[in-house]
């Protein structure tokens, strides 16, 4: 049996890309979590392999040439999952394009755009009306964007891959960013289609116990940590 993968964690959207995909290819890997709240990510060791202090972040022990090799940034890390494992992340390059595609969309569209509502909605000290509308708006756009291009698919690249394990964690919260699925049918059956992945209802369960304990809306503490951080 080959060397777990260390995966650098916390449950958050970002961090379920990696439990899925590893469940999915079923590798074996050893969680580590990093307390986003307490500031785990500005911990000398973990820099080391996460410069940007965000978590999630993996060590592979049985990397290229059978050396060890770290990796962070969530995309970076499910591109470089599906190319050691074969899985998920097609050869062809027509393909692997459309899938590097959705995979950007999200990274750079679907989550920053998600996590701005989020903050807005739920976590910044006053209600910011402009703000609220702003990134709420932009979501549903980015909704809409989702649910035209499902209309026909089952998954956004065609075959099921990594794009859609980068998606599903983003959606998932769907109420708190303001949105209803029903108005979404493609969404809608593409996130009931993922639910229903064994390996995707694994992913996002680990550390959810951890996730139900940080109440980040009244912790002031966590929020200063996560909200207040300025360069190290």
């Amino acid at each position: 049996m080959s060397t777990p993968i260390d995966l650098y964690y916390w449950p958050t959207p970002n961090g379920w890309k990696i439990t899925i995909a590893l469940e999915e290819m079923g590798l074996p890997y050893e969680i580590h979590y990093i307390d986003i709240g307490k500031g785990d990510q500005f911990e000398p060791d973990f820099l080391k392999i996460a410069p940007n202090n965000r978590m999630p972040a993996i060590v592979d022990h049985d990397g290229p040439g059978g050396a060890p090799i770290s990796v962070f940034e969530s995309g970076a890390i499910l591109q470089y999952l599906g190319r050691k494992t074969a899985q998920f992340y097609p050869t062809d390059e027509r393909a692997r394009v459309a899938v590097d595609e959705w995979l950007f969309w999200q990274m750079g569209g679907l989550g920053p755009m998600a996590g701005q509502a989020h903050h807005f909605r739920q976590y910044a000290p006053e209600q910011v009306p402009y703000a609220i509308d702003r990134y709420t708006n932009e979501v549903n756009r980015l909704y809409g964007v989702m649910n035209k291009r499902l209309d026909g698919r089952d998954f956004l690249a065609g075959d099921y891959s990594i794009a859609d394990m980068a998606c599903i964690g983003w959606v998932k919260p769907y109420e708190r960013q303001g949105q209803d699925l029903k108005d979404f049918p493609n969404l809608k059956a593409w996130f009931e289609r993922m639910l229903a992945r064994p390996a995707v209802a694994k992913g996002l369960e680990v550390g959810i116990e951890k996730r139900e304990q940080l109440n980040l809306a009244a912790d002031k503490d966590a929020q200063s940590v996560l909200f207040g951080q300025r360069a190290q």
